[in-house]
């Protein structure tokens, strides 16, 4: 019996999103845009498929991980970003409150 392989978590800048993969098969994203040294995220998904798995919890820990390394804060618009923020405090000191300015930056900043 094989074990299966640890899924993994990349940066997919040209798309704004951390992406989590398992065996090469695309399970889920988590998207963002980048506004004045935060990273905005406003969107967690995971394909149905995995459901259950706790992949969400991987990819999201994995991406903010990132952004710590990266210099970068971040601003949880996403629920899921926001309730995973309650439960692991140790990503605390780099996370900026949802404002109205920046729900109306994001708003325009998806348009385009």
């Amino acid at each position: 019996m094989t074990q299966a392989a640890a899924p993994t978590v990349r940066n997919v800048d040209v798309r704004h999103r951390y992406e989590i993969l398992v065996e090469e098969t695309m399970a889920g994203f988590t998207a963002y845009r980048d506004r004045e040294g935060q990273r905005v995220f406003f969107h967690t998904e995971i394909d149905d498929a995995f459901a259950g798995q706790g992949l969400a919890s991987v990819l999201v820990r994995d991406a903010l991980s990132h952004v710590r390394a990266s210099g970068r804060r971040i601003v949880p618009v996403c629920p899921y970003v926001a309730k995973f923020l309650t439960k692991h405090g140790e990503f605390a000191d780099i996370a900026d409150p949802v404002t109205p300015e920046v729900l109306q930056w994001l708003e325009s900043a998806r348009a385009r």
